[in-house]
């Protein structure tokens, strides 16, 4: 049976044959970066400064020493959270955000750091005057995701960037599910900071992630160690990128990343975009045909289609679509536990279903057969 994947808003598949020829090359031709002046090691800062310059001319960064290199989209937004928030200050997020943004808010919060206010779903998602509403003269950092994980629900971040500026306060993105989907130009959005999986729609490898940092935003360490810079001071250097990279980095995924993003450039963002938004309205369409199904996701959400089915649970219903139709989805609360109790699907969650680059039409219609099969 072949197999049909529907899962990647949690991580795209297959890759790009560059991403897989890059990694390949630079598993044979590199060292250790910064950490000698011999060939593979020399080999290996080249993938490295290959990769941060295409991914800073990608999202339009002010210098490519502004983009960090992380594990994930998990370590940057805890790199900056951690890095920007000062004892007192008041944080605004959303009921949207995944469990990287929740987690560290309310650890800081509970250890009576930081005061938080979540706002709750208006419409389908968060509306830029609900952000208004919320800020206090305290309030320091405003974190929102651009897009849900869960509904695909967008959130107006211009809108919400321009509220921000006006006030003074610090604006973090999380991109992890628009990047490499959707234009994001960091100094049009006057972003602070910006976090992105690399994995995802970039269509890299998992472990890679980027952090974008304003030039006029100094993060406080999110981990001190070698950077091949400065060895001789027992102090973590102060300039970026190194500030933030310590330790031997995933020269090899970063290289398949670098890749991925060239290759993203070739095949143009608006011809990305306008293939997940027609793929996407496709399947929603059939599936609003579905008797006894409920979708949970509001138009023009972003790829990502939640949905229940009746007589079924969302972990059997994704056994069931698997084991007779070979259809790969996620069942349950995809680590956004507030934004399944903002939709009334919380605890059991749902089925997710999410498109991707290399989705057909073909695979779609099959999806909709499926589904009707099962009613």
């Amino acid at each position: 049976m072949k197999q049909l994947y529907f899962d990647h808003a949690a991580t795209s598949w297959p890759k790009p044959e560059p991403v897989k020829e890059a990694m390949l090359l630079a598993l044979e031709q590199s060292g250790n970066p910064g950490r000698s002046g011999h060939s593979l090691s020399l080999g290996a800062a080249r993938f490295i400064h290959k990769a941060r310059h295409a991914i800073s001319r990608f999202f339009n960064a002010p210098n490519p020493t502004q983009i960090v290199f992380t594990l994930n989209a998990t370590d940057a937004l805890n790199m900056a959270i951690k890095g920007m928030v000062r004892p007192g200050d008041h944080v605004v997020t959303t009921c949207l955000e995944h469990n990287s943004v929740l987690r560290p808010l309310y650890a800081l919060q509970k250890a009576g750091k930081i005061q938080l206010t979540v706002l709750d779903l208006q419409d389908g998602t968060v509306q830029p005057e609900q952000f208004a509403a919320a800020l206090r003269p305290e309030t320091a950092l405003v974190v929102t995701t651009h897009a849900s994980n869960v509904t695909g629900a967008l959130i107006d971040v211009e809108a919400v960037s321009e509220i921000c500026h006006s006030h003074g306060i610090k604006l973090l993105l999380d991109c992890a599910q628009t990047g490499g989907l959707l234009p994001i130009d960091v100094q049009k959005l006057k972003l602070s900071a910006m976090a992105c999986s690399g994995h995802k729609g970039l269509l890299g490898p998992q472990g890679t992630g980027v952090l974008y940092v304003h030039p006029e935003v100094e993060l406080a360490f999110w981990r001190e160690g070698g950077t091949g810079s400065i060895s001789h001071e027992l102090q973590q250097p102060d300039f970026m990128p190194d500030r933030l990279e310590a330790g031997t980095p995933n020269t090899i995924g970063i290289a398949g990343l670098g890749a991925a993003v060239n290759y993203l450039n070739e095949v143009g963002l608006e011809q990305v975009r306008q293939k997940e938004r027609a793929l996407t309205e496709r399947l929603r369409a059939g599936l609003l045909q579905v008797p006894g199904l409920t979708l949970y996701s509001p138009p023009n959400s972003l790829g990502v289609l939640s949905v229940n089915l009746e007589g079924y649970d969302s972990s059997e219903l994704s056994v069931v679509l698997e084991r007779r139709f070979g259809i790969l989805t996620r069942p349950g609360l995809h680590c956004a536990p507030l934004a399944h109790r903002a939709i009334g699907t919380y605890p059991h969650g749902t089925t997710r279903i999410s498109v991707g680059y290399s989705t057909t039409e073909e695979e779609v219609d099959a999806v909709i057969a499926a589904f009707m099969e099962l009613t």
